[in-house]
């Protein structure tokens, strides 16, 4: 019992930094429905920029130990944002958007073509500049922990790193939701995505809708890989271990939802620490996509996502 309590807990606390980064996938996919092959990328330039901000820009030396990480995280997110910004505006946007309308159905080829040329320029040229060493950022908190009980001779142990992660995880999906059902910002960013041609008819520019899109996507998505670094080591191709998961996470969730994202990466979280119970650490990822099927065989349009009904 105390084994399983254990893994339980492990997995709620990962699975919310695994939200956080569906999210960051599924806004993007649910505003713009592109396929960004690089968004695994961006979640390591996330995790670099970072470790850079905490290590040479003096935050560790402002902050400390124990804060600096979290700081140098949150100040990743908005340079990754406007990176993401950047980065649509000069070569997502050609291929995306209203001109897509204009590729008579082959802007999809386009968008594959051109996300994973962007996420093999990202991954090499990151280990020209990286270098191939592990990294990770050091925080006093990722060796203590908070002990929880014991309750009938059973205690728990939380992490404190991976506390604090899922804390923040659970704040930035928190003010999202609000950013998405309470601003303009929002309104304009749901109108693209529900109609595109009916939103520019009422004066929405849906082009710039899906920049804001695409670099809100980026930005959440490199706190998460951030967060995500507190704990686990990290180098210029981590990207692709993640990018599958964060896929099959949005798929759960249900294809347009962002808070269906998240639980879809939640889940995928508890999977992976619940396996360990029963099998080897190299079998976690088998037991994500076992557990995937399952789920989708029974419910293909995802947790929250909408049957549609062919006629």
């Amino acid at each position: 019992m105390e084994g399983f309590l254990q893994a339980l807990a492990a997995g709620l606390l990962i699975g919310a930094v695994y939200g956080l980064m569906c999210v960051g996938l599924g806004l993007i996919f649910g505003v713009m429905r592109v396929i960004n092959f690089a968004h695994g990328d961006f979640m390591m330039l996330g995790m670099y920029t970072a470790f850079y901000l905490f290590t040479t820009f003096g935050i560790q030396a402002a902050f400390g130990n124990a804060v600096g990480p979290f700081v140098a995280i949150l100040l990743a997110g908005p340079l990754l944002a406007l990176f993401g910004y950047l980065v649509h505006l000069a070569l997502i946007s050609r291929v995306s958007g209203t001109r897509t309308a204009l590729l008579e159905g082959e802007g999809h080829y386009a968008q594959l073509i051109l996300t994973l040329g962007i996420a093999l320029i990202l991954q090499n040229g990151g280990l020209i500049i990286f270098g191939s060493v592990l990294a990770s950022i050091r925080t006093p908190l990722s060796s203590s922990a908070w002990e929880l009980g014991p309750f009938f001779d059973i205690s728990v142990f939380i992490n404190k790193a991976r506390g604090i992660d899922a804390i923040a995880s659970l704040l930035i999906l928190a003010l999202l939701t609000l950013l998405m059902t309470r601003s303009r910002i929002g309104k304009s960013l749901r109108a693209a995505a529900d109609n595109p041609t009916a939103a520019t008819y009422k004066g929405i520019d849906v082009d710039r809708a899906h920049r804001i899109a695409f670099a809100l996507g980026s930005g959440i998505t490199a706190i998460a890989g951030g967060l995500l670094a507190t704990n686990y080591p990290f180098h210029p191709f981590v990207g692709l271990e993640y990018v599958i998961v964060m896929y099959a996470g949005v798929v759960l969730g249900g294809m347009g939802s962002i808070i269906g994202a998240f639980w879809g990466g939640m889940t995928i979280g508890l999977v992976q620490q619940m396996s360990t119970l029963v099998l080897p650490t190299q079998l976690q990822n088998a037991a994500i996509f076992v557990v995937f099927l399952l789920i989708i065989f029974f419910r293909p349009q995802g947790f929250f996502g909408r049957m549609v009904e062919r006629t």
